[in-house]
């Protein structure tokens, strides 16, 4: 994909809704097929009878559960207390009241259901899925948090060791092969849980159309108790893995996960068109299934697939490029280590991408295990420094070309 492609697509929603909005030709095929002119609205925010008919409160309850995994085990390498591996795996599965949140413990809400679970990839096994990838992904999770539990015994992290290593004023816990399991934890997820959920689960038409869905849409009939459709809902719930726990009324904007790294890929002049092309598909599409108008809320889902999917692969190059930079023998490259492993996690969420046309990831499961071995083929993984940075650059310049930039134009935010 070239970068070009995400103005161009952008400029094809506009060009669908100029066709929904504007005159009462009898050329005008929405109106021929019954849909009456609708207007976008300038924010996230849809109305009936009076009431928001917006909920992606499920999708905010597992954002803060994730923030309180990653915490717990940032705390436990500054606190120098350990992490517990079953305390955080009960966490993960929302088991024993291990929250501090209010009204966590008892959402009936979980994360590790959610991981790899997708309607697409893990239910209709396209895109390469399978129910035995879904347990092995979820295992990798479950390691994190064993590694992370071996990290905090009181160690310092080195070669072959696992241990805190005092980065600047941060205290990282790290695995003996240099991994960051909280690095691992939250970039892994994003795209195990969140990216799977908003590109192969709530924006696929096998989910938003599925049994009497779209038939129920077209006669606004409602959820039981609320204020919206079921296909208006799973739609807010893609958006609400976005942008569920963002925050615009304090100072600084609070923005998280994926809302934060699409601002962070937004700010760079190459890919500065990725922020406002997925807002307003969100909010065109949205429009368009209350309209009925299932043809442009489509070409909405294929702007979404195309730039959210950008964002893990140039953020993926970004921290490759950022930890080659910090490889340095004097420390034996632990200060690149929390770079490489972001860079790895974003290489894991390139499995659950979703190119429009396809219903498959950009790079296959086994492009991006060989990837992901490839980065930990030393013998001590990331800390063996002579031979990492051939590897990064490959790896970089893999993702880099697959998605239609260049290496250079990832590495800076310029």
């Amino acid at each position: 994909m070239n970068v070009k492609n995400l103005i161009l697509l952008g400029s094809f929603s506009a060009l669908m809704l100029t066709a929904v909005s504007c005159s009462n030709d009898d050329d005008n095929k929405p109106q021929e097929q019954g849909i009456a002119p609708y207007t976008v609205p300038a924010t996230y925010t849809f109305t009936r009878e009076g009431a928001t008919s917006v909920d992606y409160s499920g999708q905010t309850t597992r954002l803060v559960m994730l923030d309180e995994l990653g915490n717990y085990i940032k705390n436990a390498g500054t606190n120098g207390t350990v992490a517990d591996k079953t305390f955080l795996s009960d966490m993960y599965a929302n088991k024993n009241a291990r929250f501090t949140g209010a009204g966590l413990n008892a959402s009936g809400k979980q994360l590790k259901d959610k991981t790899a679970a997708s309607k697409d990839y893990f239910v209709l096994n396209q895109g390469g899925g399978s129910s035995a990838e879904q347990v092995a992904v979820r295992e990798v999770f479950e390691n994190s948090f064993a590694d992370a539990q071996a990290g905090t015994q009181g160690t310092t992290a080195a070669p072959g060791v696992a241990g805190v290593y005092l980065d600047g004023t941060s205290k990282r816990v790290f695995a003996a092969n240099g991994m960051e399991p909280q690095q691992l934890l939250l970039k892994g997820l994003m795209g195990a849980c969140l990216l799977d959920q908003i590109l192969n689960n709530y924006l696929s038409t096998n989910k938003l159309d599925e049994a009497s869905n779209k038939e129920n849409n077209t006669k606004k009939i409602l959820e039981a108790g609320t204020k919206y459709t079921t296909m208006e809902h799973a739609w807010d719930e893609a958006y609400g893995y976005i942008y569920g726990t963002d925050n615009l009324t304090v100072t600084p904007n609070v923005f998280k996960y994926w809302s934060s790294y699409i601002n962070q890929v937004n700010a760079d002049a190459d890919f500065n068109k990725t922020k406002a092309a997925i807002e307003l598909a969100f909010r065109t599409g949205r429009a368009a299934i209350i309209a009925n108008d299932y043809a442009v809320r489509d070409v909405q889902i294929a702007i979404i697939k195309t730039n959210l999917s950008i964002v893990p692969a140039v953020r993926a190059v970004y921290y490759l490029q950022d930890g080659k930079a910090k490889l340095t023998a004097g420390d034996q490259g632990a200060k690149a280590l929390h770079s490489l492993s972001e860079g790895y996690g974003f290489i894991m969420s390139l499995r659950y991408t979703n190119k429009p046309g396809t219903n498959s990831p950009y790079f296959t499961k086994a492009e991006v295990d060989t990837m992901l071995a490839k980065l930990l083929s030393g013998t001590n993984g990331l800390w063996d420094i002579d031979g990492l940075s051939p590897k990064l650059d490959e790896i970089s310049t893999q993702i880099a070309t697959k998605f239609g930039f260049t290496v250079a134009q990832a590495s800076k935010v310029n």
